[in-house]
C-alpha cells in the first residue's frame, strides 16, 4: 500500500500488480482521501495515516509481542510440565496474583471470581481491545475497498486473510471463557501466535512475504506440479520398499518407556498382520491398560508408518541410522546417494523461485528509478567515511608523540613498524594455540606457565589497543567523528572484543573464583586482525547493506514460522508418553531449541506424535525453503562478493579444462616402448581396448571383494580371483614401465623410469600389488599378520581409474583456478571454526544438565554428560566442524550452549559452507568447459539421443500401413483416438471424445485407487480385519485391476504402429517408459499367481509382490511428464557424471575404508551383555578393557558386539550417510575425527558434485530456469 504523508490529502495509488493469485490483501484504500464521508478520520487513524494513527500503530505491536511473550513464557510456569526444581521455584515465585496478571494458567488463580476459567489480565486487555478494533474496522470496510460495501461486501470481508487472522486470535478467548468456562483449551492460547500476522499488515515490507510465496507458486506452477509428482512419487515408492525391508526387523520395535524401559526387541514376536508382542521382553500385553494404548509396535509396520521415516532420509536426516537392516541398509544409501537430490526438487524450486522474485522487485525498484534497495546509513558516502581513516595517508607530526604512534601504528611507515606488525601477528596466533592448549588436562606447572603467557599477550594486545586509540587523534577525519566512532570500526571492535572479557573474567577470578576460560576464549577473535590481508569479514557489512530490507522481510518470516511451529509442537508433543520427547517439549523455549533445527533441515528427535508426524512432514516440505531464506542469502551474498577473480583466471580455465581429456598423446620411443605404450593405454588395435577393458572390470571386481571379506565368514569370497588380478596387475605394470620411454609425459626428460616409478599412478599400482607378494613370502611377517589392513589397500586400485576419467588429478586444477576465492572463503570459514570451537568449549565443558551414552574411550563410563565430549577445545573443534555444515546430531545441550549454535545455525552455517561450494563449483566448471567445447545436433535439446531425434525426423510423416489390411489400419487408429486422443492442428490442443474422456478418468481412478489398496493393505488392523484367505476383498481388486492393466497395454502395443511416441513399432513401445512401466504394472502379479500355484510361494513372500503395485503410481506419467524424462537428464549429465562419479566413490570407498580401520573397536561403539561388567578388576577385565570386540568375545563368547563400523559394506553406509550430510555417529577415534573433518571441510561437497549435476540437468530437461533466462535476455 502506497501510505500518504502525514500531512498531506492524496488519492492512493493502487498496488503494483506483481501478485498473480494475491495470498494477502493490502489494506489498499479506493476510496478517495478527499471524500466526505465522516468516518474517513477514524479508517485513517486505524490504517496508520495519522500521527496519532502511527502511534496507536506501535501501541498494538507492543501488544502484539506482550501477548505472545506471555505465552511463550507462561509455558515455563505450569508445574505439570516442567517437573525439576527450577519450575518449581519459578512455580513459587509467580503465585496467584502474577499468574493472574500475566498468564492465566491456574483456574483458581486471583481471578477466579469472575468464573471465565484461567485468564490474565493482560489476556482481556488485549483481546478487549482488539475486538474493538477489529469492530471499527469492520464497519469501515468499505472504506478498504468498495467490494465490501453493503452486507455481501461485509460478509466477503469476514472472509478476508487479515480479518481470519484477527477472528482466529480473538474468538477463541471468548468460546473459552463463557461457552467452555470450565475446560482448558489449549488452542485458545495458542492461536495468540497469530496476532503476530498482523504485524504483516502493519509494516508494508512483511505484506510483501506471504504475497511473493504466491507469486512463486503461480509463476513456477508447471515445473513445480511436475518436481512435486517426481518428489512425490519417490517419497511413496521408498516408503514402500523400507516397509518391505523393515516391517519385521526386530531393531525397528518401539516400545513406550512409561510402560517398559530398556526392551530387549530380540525376545519380541512379529505376527504375520504385523503386530509386536514382547511380553517374553518383559513388556505388558500389546493393548495397554486403559484398553487403547499400543505398547510396542514396529516403526515401519505399515506404509504410513514408513512415510514418515523416509520422508526424514529423503531429507537427509536418519534418526533410526543404527537400527536398519542389511536391506534397509541398501536403501539408505541409495536414498542417500541419489533420491535425496531428486526429492529435494520442489524445495530448491521453492527457494529459488523465492529468491528470483527478491531479485526481481530489486531490479524493478532501481528500473523504475527509486531509491536504492539498500538504505546506507547517514547517506550514500557514509560507507566510504566509516572506514576513510583506515585508507586515507595522513601523514601525523613526528614532532609530537602522538604522531609519532599514529605513523608507527597506522601507516606502518618505517621497518620497525612492519616488524612490530608481524611480532604482534606471532603473538596472535602463539596467545590462541596457548587458550586451546590450557584447555587440556596439562600438569600444574604447564596450566601456569601457559596463564602467565595469556596474561602477557593479552597486556600487549592492550597496550597496543590504548596506542591504537590515543593515536587516532592525529587523523582528521577520527576528531571529526569522534573517538566513540572509531571505536567501532571493525579492527578496534575486533581487539576490544578481544581483552575486555579477559580482563573482566580476571577480575571475577581473583574476587570471587572460577576459571578464567569464559574470558580468554575471546582470545581467539582476534585472529579476525588477519581480514587486512584477505578483506573477508569486512564484507559481511556490504552484505548486509546490500540485502537490508529483504533480510528485514524474509527474517521477519522466519521468525514467525519458529515461533508458531515452536508453539504448535509444543502443543502436540508435551504430552508424549516417550519421555525424552516430553523432555524437549515442556515448554515453548525448549520447544524452540528442537524446532529451529527442525526449520534449518534437522530431525534429530524421532517418535513424534501422528500429529507431530504431520506437522513435522510439513516443516521439511515448505517450511525449510522459507526459513532458509535469509540464512542462504547471507551465504551467498558473502560467496558473491569473494568470487570477484582476476580476469587472467579464465584463461586458467580454458588450460585447466583441458586435462580432462583422456585420450592419450601420440607416443615416442622405439618400436618394443611404442607398442607397450599404445597397448596398455588401449591405443592401436581392438586387443589394447579389450586388454584396458579388462583391467577396468578388474578393478572394479577386486574393490567389491576387498568389501565383502571384511564380513566375517567371507574372508576367502573369491580369493582366487586376487591371485589373476595381481598377475594381471604386474604384467600391466611392467607395460607400463617398459613402456613409460614412449610416454609423451617424460618426452625429453632424462631418468624417464625412474621419473615413472616415482610418479603417483606408479606408487598406486605398487601399493596395491606389493604387499600381496610380501604376504606371500613371509607367511609369519608382520605384513601376513595385518593383512586385514593390507587388504584395504586394494581399495587404492580404484585410484588407477583415475588415469582413464581424470578426477583427483583434476584437484589441483580447481584449487589454481580458485585459490583467489578459496583464501578468502577459507580465512573466513577457518576462523568461525576456531572461534565456534572454542565458544562451544566455553558453553559446555561443564555443562552436567543432561546424561547420555557411555564414552569408555574418553574416560566415562556412567554418568556421562556432554562434558565428556567437551572436554578440552581439541575435542570440541571436530564436533563444532560436524555443526557447521549444518547437522545437529547431538541436541543434549545446556543453555548457553544452544544461543551459540543459534548463530551457528543462522551465520556461520552460510559461510562455512563456503569453500566446499567453491571446490564444487570450480570441479564442475572444468569438467563443463571441455563437454560445452562439444557441438551438439541443431535443434537439440539437453540429453537428447536417438529416440528424440527420430521422432523429430518423423514429424508430418504419415504412419505405416498394417500389414493385415485396412480393417485393421482403422481399428489401430481407432485404439489410438482411444488411447490418447487426437491433435488440433489448428490450436495444437488434445481433443479427446467423450468415450475417451471417460476412460482417462477410469484408469486415474483405478491407478490412484490401487496406491490406496496397497497402502491400506499394509495397515496391520486393516489387513487383520480383511484376513489373508485367498479370494479376499484385496485379492479380488487386484485380480480386476490387473485384467483392466492387461487389456490397456495389449490395447497399446495394438496401436503403437500408429503412435508417433512409439516411432511406429510396438517393439520401441515395449522399451520406452510407458511400455516398461505398464508391464511392471501387472507382470509382478502373474509371477505371483505361478509361483503360489506351484506352492513355491508363502503368504509372507507374496506381500513383496503385492507391494511392487506401488510401481503403478509410475503409470500417472501419461498425465505428468516427469520420469520418462530421466534418461534425458543422465545423457546430459554423463561428461561431468563420469569424473565426478569417480571422484564421488574414490571418496566414499575411500573414507569407509579409513573408518573401518580406525572405528571398527572404538569401545564408544561396543555393547556387552547385561551380565558383563563394564569395567573390570584385575581378576576379571570388563566389556571396555578390550583393544578389539573381537578379544571381548573370546573372554566373553557372544557377549560383547559392536554397533558401527563391523565391516566394510556396513561401514559403507554409514558414511553415505556422513557425506549425505547427516552424521549418525560423532564419537569417533583421534583417527577417525580426522577423516571426519576432511569429509566436513571437503568431502562431502566433492561428493555432492554429481548428485547437483543431476539436480541442474533434471532442471534443464524439464524448463527449469527458462523463465529467468529468458526475461535476462529481454533484460
Amino acid at each position: 500500500m502506497t501510505v500518504p504523508q502525514q500531512h498531506q490529502k492524496v488519492e492512493p495509488s493502487p498496488p503494483l500488480p506483481s501478485e498473480h493469485t494475491p495470498l494477502v490483501s493490502s489494506s489498499t484504500n479506493t476510496t478517495s482521501t478527499t471524500t466526505n464521508d465522516a468516518r474517513l478520520p477514524l479508517f485513517l487513524f486505524l490504517e496508520a495515516q495519522t500521527p496519532a494513527g502511527l502511534h496507536y500503530e506501535t501501541f498494538t505491536i507492543l501488544l502484539i509481542l506482550l501477548s505472545v511473550l506471555t505465552f511463550l513464557t507462561g509455558s515455563l510456569f505450569l508445574p505439570q510440565y516442567n517437573t525439576n526444581n527450577s519450575a518449581n521455584i519459578a512455580s513459587s515465585k509467580c503465585g496467584s496474583i502474577c499468574d493472574a496478571i500475566w498468564f492465566g494458567n491456574d483456574p483458581n488463580n486471583a481471578l477466579r471470581g469472575l468464573g471465565i476459567g484461567a485468564t490474565s489480565l493482560v489476556e482481556i486487555g488485549i483481546v478487549g481491545i482488539f475486538t474493538i478494533d477489529y469492530l471499527l474496522r469492520f464497519y469501515t470496510a468499505d472504506l478498504i475497498h468498495v467490494r465490501y460495501r453493503g452486507i455481501k461486501g461485509r460478509i466477503k470481508f469476514l472472509f478476508s486473510f487479515f480479518s481470519l487472522v484477527d477472528l482466529a486470535s480473538t474468538i477463541p478467548f471468548y468460546v473459552d471463557s463463557f461457552l467452555l468456562p470450565d475446560t482448558d483449551l489449549a488452542a485458545s492460547n495458542f492461536l495468540r501466535m497469530f496476532r503476530l500476522l498482523r504485524m504483516l499488515k502493519m509494516e508494508g515490507r512483511y505484506d510483501l512475504a506471504l504475497g511473493m510465496i504466491d507469486d512463486v507458486i503461480y509463476e513456477q506452477r508447471g515445473v513445480l506440479g511436475t518436481a512435486l509428482f517426481v518428489g512425490m512419487t519417490v517419497w511413496g515408492v521408498l516408503s514402500s520398499f523400507f516397509y518391505l525391508a523393515e516391517r519385521k526387523n526386530l531393531d525397528m520395535i518401539y516400545c513406550l518407556d512409561s510402560w517398559c524401559e530398556d526392551v530387549d526387541t530380540s525376545l519380541c514376536v512379529i505376527d504375520e498382520f504385523g503386530f509386536v508382542d514382547c511380553t517374553e521382553a518383559g513388556c505388558p500385553p500389546s493393548i495397554g491398560g486403559d484398553g487403547q494404548e499400543v505398547v510396542c509396535w514396529n516403526v515401519y509396520q505399515s506404509i504410513v508408518l514408513s512415510s514418515f521415516w523416509t520422508l526424514m532420509e529423503l531429507f537427509g536426516e536418519f534418526p533410526l541410522v543404527d537400527q536398519h537392516s542389511m536391506w534397509g541398509k541398501v536403501l539408505g544409501t541409495i536414498t542417500a546417494a541419489f533420491a535425496c537430490a531428486v526429492f529435494a526438487l520442489p524445495v530448491g524450486i521453492f527457494a529459488s523461485g523465492f529468491e528470483a522474485q527478491i531479485a526481481r522487485r530489486r531490479k524493478e525498484k532501481e528500473r523504475q528509478g527509486g531509491s536504492p534497495t539498500i538504505v546506507k546509513g547517514g547517506g550514500g558516502d557514509d560507507e566510504e567515511e566509516e572506514t576513510e581513516w583506515e585508507i586515507v595517508d595522513v601523514v601525523g607530526d613526528n614532532s609530537t608523540t602522538r604522531g609519532m604512534i599514529y605513523n608507527f601504528l597506522h601507516l606502518q611507515n618505517s621497518p620497525s613498524s612492519k616488524m612490530f606488525e608481524m611480532f604482534m601477528n606471532v603473538l596472535i596466533v602463539f596467545s590462541s594455540l596457548a587458550f586451546m592448549l590450557s584447555t587440556m588436562d596439562l600438569p600444574a606447572q604447564w596450566q601456569l606457565v601457559l596463564g602467565w603467557f595469556q596474561f602477557a599477550s593479552v597486556t600487549a594486545f592492550t597496550c597496543e589497543y590504548i596506542l591504537y586509540m590515543y593515536g587516532a587523534a592525529e587523523n582528521p577525519n577520527v576528531r571529526q567523528r569522534g573517538l566513540l566512532v572509531y571505536a567501532t570500526s571493525f579492527y578496534r571492535a575486533v581487539d576490544l572484543v578481544s581483552i575486555l572479557p579477559y580482563w573482566l573474567t580476571l577480575l571475577s577470578w581473583l574476587f570471587v573464583g572460577g576459571s578464567m576460560a569464559p574470558g580468554s576464549v575471546f582470545l581467539l577473535t582476534r585472529l579476525m586482525r588477519f581480514e587486512k590481508y584477505t578483506k573477508a569479514f569486512t564484507s559481511f557489512d556490504d552484505v548486509l547493506r546490500d540485502n537490508l530490507d529483504v533480510l528485514a522481510m524474509t527474517g521477519f518470516s522466519a521468525l514467525l514460522l519458529w515461533i508458531f511451529f515452536s508453539s504448535l509442537l509444543y502443543l502436540t508433543e508435551r504430552d508424549s508418553l516417550d519421555t525424552e520427547m516430553a523432555n524437549y517439549y515442556k515448554s515453548v523455549p525448549h520447544s524452540m531449541w528442537i524446532t529451529l533445527l527442525n526449520l534449518s533441515g534437522e530431525c534429530p528427535l524421532a517418535h513424534y506424535s501422528a500429529f507431530g508426524k504431520i506437522i513435522l512432514g510439513f516443516i521439511a516440505v515448505f517450511a525449510t525453503a522459507i526459513f532458509g531464506v535469509p540464512i542462504g542469502l547471507l551465504g551467498a551474498g558473502f560467496e558473491e562478493l569473494v568470487t570477484e577473480e582476476e580476469d587472467d583466471e579464465i584463461e586458467e580455465s580454458s588450460d585447466a579444462a583441458n586435462v580432462v581429456s583422456s585420450s592419450p598423446l601420440s607416443a615416442a620411443g622405439d618400436g618394443l616402448q611404442k607398442a607397450c605404450y599404445q597397448f596398455v593405454n588401449g591405443i592401436g588395435s581392438k586387443s589394447a581396448m579389450r586388454f584396458e577393458l579388462s583391467i577396468y572390470a578388474l578393478i572394479i571386481a577386486t574393490v567389491i571383494i576387498g568389501v565383502v571379506q571384511t564380513v566375517p565368514g567371507y574372508d576367502d569370497f573369491f580369493s582366487w580371483l586376487e591371485w589373476v588380478a595381481v598377475s594381471v596387475f604386474t604384467f600391466e605394470y611392467l607395460l607400463r614401465f617398459v613402456g613409460c620411454g614412449a610416454d609423451p609425459e617424460y618426452s625429453g626428460l632424462s631418468f624417464k623410469r625412474m621419473r615413472y616409478i616415482l610418479s603417483f599412478y606408479s606408487i598406486i599400482d605398487l601399493l596395491a600389488i606389493v604387499p600381496f607378494y610380501i604376504a606371500m613370502a613371509t607367511p609369519t611377517s608382520w605384513v601376513d599378520q595385518h593383512d586385514e589392513y593390507f587388504r584395504m589397500l586394494r581399495l587404492l586400485r580404484l585410484l588407477k581409474l583415475d588415469k582413464y576419467f581424470p578426477s583427483i588429478s583434476l584437484v589441483d586444477d580447481v584449487v589454481r583456478l580458485k585459490r583467489n576465492v578459496l583464501a578468502v572463503s577459507c580465512f573466513a570459514a577457518l576462523t568461525l571454526w576456531v572461534i565456534f570451537a572454542g565458544l562451544m568449549y566455553v558453553a559446555e565443558y561443564q555443562d552436567f544438565s543432561m546424561e547420555i551414552d557411555p564414552l569408555p574411550l574418553y574416560g566415562c563410563n556412567d554418568g556421562c554428560t556432554m562434558s565428556v565430549r567437551f572436554s578440552d577445545y581439541f575435542n570440541s573443534f571436530p564436533l563444532t566442524g560436524i555443526h557447521l555444515t549444518g547437522d545437529f546430531p547431538m541436541v543434549e545441550y545446556g543453555g548457553v550452549g544452544r544461543v551459540v549454535l543459534f548463530f551457528i545455525v543462522i551465520a556461520a552455517v552460510g559461510v562455512s559452507s563456503i569453500p566446499s561450494g567453491v571446490i564444487a563449483s570450480g570441479f564442475a566448471d572444468i569438467v563443463h568447459s571441455k563437454s560445452k567445447a562439444r557441438p551438439s545436433a541443431k535443434g537439440s535439446a539437453a540429453g537428447d539421443d536417438w529416440f528424440d531425434i527420430k521422432y523429430r525426423e518423423l514429424e508430418g510423416q504419415a504412419p505405416p500401413s498394417s500389414s493385415f489390411g485396412p480393417t485393421v489400419d482403422r481399428l489401430q487408429f481407432a485404439v489410438k483416438q482411444y488411447l490418447d486422443g487426437t491433435i488440433d492442428d489448428s490450436t495444437g490442443k488434445t481433443v479427446r471424445t467423450t468415450t475417451s474422456r471417460i476412460g482417462r478418468f477410469f484408469f486415474m481412478l483405478l491407478i490412484i485407487s490401487n496406491i490406496v489398496a496397497v497402502v491400506l493393505e499394509s495397515i496391520p488392523e486393516i489387513d487383520k480385519y480383511v484376513g489373508n484367505d485367498p479370494g479376499n476383498w484385496f485379492d479380488a481388486f487386484e485380480k480386476w485391476s490387473v485384467l483392466f492393466f492387461t487389456i490397456d497395454y495389449a490395447l497399446r502395443l495394438f496401436s503403437a504402429r500408429k503412435s508417433r511416441e512409439a516411432l511406429f513399432s510396438p517393439w520401441v513401445y515395449a522399451f520406452t517408459f510407458f511400455g516398461v512401466v505398464d508391464i511392471l504394472s501387472v507382470l509382478p502379479w502373474y509371477v505371483e499367481w505361478i509361483l503360489s500355484k506351484s506352492g513355491y510361494l508363502s503368504g509372507g513372500e507374496a506381500m513383496v509382490f503385492r507391494v511392487f503395485r506401488i510401481f503403478r503410481v509410475l503409470q500417472l506419467e501419461d498425465f505428468v511428464v516427469a520420469f520418462s524424462k530421466l534418461d534425458n537428464v543422465f545423457r546430459a549429465s554423463k561428461d561431468v557424471l563420469k569424473a565426478t562419479g569417480l571422484m564421488a566413490v574414490i571418496i566414499w570407498v575411500g573414507s569407509s575404508a579409513l573408518f573401518f580401520i580406525f572405528e571398527q573397536n572404538n569401545p564408544n561403539f561396543r555393547s556387552c551383555d547385561d551380565s558383563v561388567p563394564r569395567t573390570g578388576t584385575n581378576d576379571e577385565p570388563g566389556c571396555y578393557d578390550f583393544d578389539s570386540t573381537q578379544a571381548c568375545n573370546g573372554y566373553y563368547p557372544d557377549m560383547c558386539s559392536q554397533s558401527a563400523f563391523t565391516n566394510m559394506p556396513n561401514t559403507m553406509f554409514y558414511v553415505a550417510v556422513f557425506l549425505g550430510g547427516d552424521w549418525g555417529f560423532v564419537d569417533f577415534t583421534w583417527p577417525g575425527k580426522l577423516v571426519c573433518m576432511f569429509l566436513c571441510v571437503a568431502g562431502i561437497a566433492l561428493y555432492s558434485i554429481p548428485v547437483g549435476t543431476l539436480f541442474d540437468s533434471f532442471g534443464a530437461v524439464i524448463g527449469l530456469g527458462e523463465e529467468d533466462e529468458e526475461e535476462d535476455e529481454e533484460t
